[in-house]
């Protein structure tokens, strides 16, 4: 069962690499998970980009089980997003993660129906309820589902407390987490959710932490440190090339593809192969103004 460790940080979201006859390349996957942490990550975490909707429940325990072992073993914290779209499912999920060791849980609306405070207030409360471990409560709605209103993240935190954590991504990212951290006095614990592209703003606004795409994670880790550093120069020059890299991922299925074509380049998974159906295509022109980025990137991450 959790320790109850305080969440904060830099906790990418890892990717879920496939082999070639489409499934769930253990070892490969590992050797990710570790190479995330060698990068100064304070944890791991599974969450949209990690493809959890187009796994099998029995692969979604397979990722749950490898993240929280090698977090573990490295005494790194680990988030397991819960997420379904049925509460029986996200509470079988959300109690997966709390026995075999997580931290803490992550979960977002069911995106195939639209659901009043009163619905989703119930459903986040079921989650809670169902487990002793620290909840995220994500807002997605910046790729699925609709936004999470600020009065129901209120009374979620009014009822839950300590536990809770949030991470919205609603737009305007910077005007919603102000809001909240507003409308609770302070005491909502905030994670940072664009990939890192909003980080610098979201910093000067209070988050405990970030949760970005794992392929890149070194760069944030470095604008993270640099921010509790004061190094504000920096923040600023790791940022711009962040941003540009982001702006080009406007769906889930393009910061999958993205996101594993960077990893593939790095020699940290073996392919960029996703789990289909996919609505979204890395063409070549695309491919090289992100490894142009990714360049730009390390060069302004590069300590000295």
């Amino acid at each position: 069962m959790s320790s109850h460790r305080e969440l904060s940080g830099v906790l990418p979201v890892i990717q879920t690499p496939f082999d070639e006859g489409g499934e769930i390349d253990g070892p490969t996957l590992v050797d990710e998970l570790r190479w995330v942490l060698d990068q100064g990550a304070a944890g791991l975490a599974t969450g949209m980009v990690s493809e959890i909707l187009r796994l099998s429940d029995a692969e979604r325990h397979q990722l749950s089980e490898a993240v929280v072992g090698v977090a573990l073993e490295r005494g790194a914290l680990s988030v397991i997003s819960c997420g379904a779209e049925s509460t029986n499912s996200a509470l079988a999920h959300a109690r997966h993660a709390e026995r075999v060791g997580a931290d803490a849980i992550m979960a977002i609306a069911p995106v195939s129906v639209a659901l009043d405070d009163v619905g989703l207030f119930s459903y986040f409360a079921q989650i809670a309820e169902a487990t002793s471990i620290a909840l995220v409560v994500q807002d997605a709605s910046g790729y699925v589902g609709r936004p999470l209103s600020i009065d129901l993240q209120v009374r979620l935190l009014d009822v839950y407390g300590a536990r809770l954590y949030f991470k919205p991504e609603a737009p305007p990212i910077g005007q919603r987490l102000s809001a909240l951290r507003d409308a609770t006095g302070g005491e909502a614990r905030i994670f940072e959710g664009t990939g890192g592209a909003a980080l610098v703003d979201s910093f000067r606004r209070g988050v405990v932490g970030t949760m970005p795409g794992a392929e890149v994670c070194w760069a944030i880790q470095r604008m993270w440190d640099s921010l509790r550093a004061g190094d504000w120069a920096l923040a600023y020059d790791i940022n711009e090339p962040l941003a540009l890299l982001i702006n080009l991922q406007t769906s889930v299925d393009s910061f999958v593809a993205i996101e594993k074509h960077i990893l593939e380049r790095q020699g940290v998974i073996r392919s960029a192969k996703a789990r289909g159906p996919v609505n979204y295509v890395l063409d070549d022109e695309t491919r090289d103004e992100v490894d142009r980025l990714v360049e730009r990137l390390r060069l302004a991450a590069q300590p000295g």
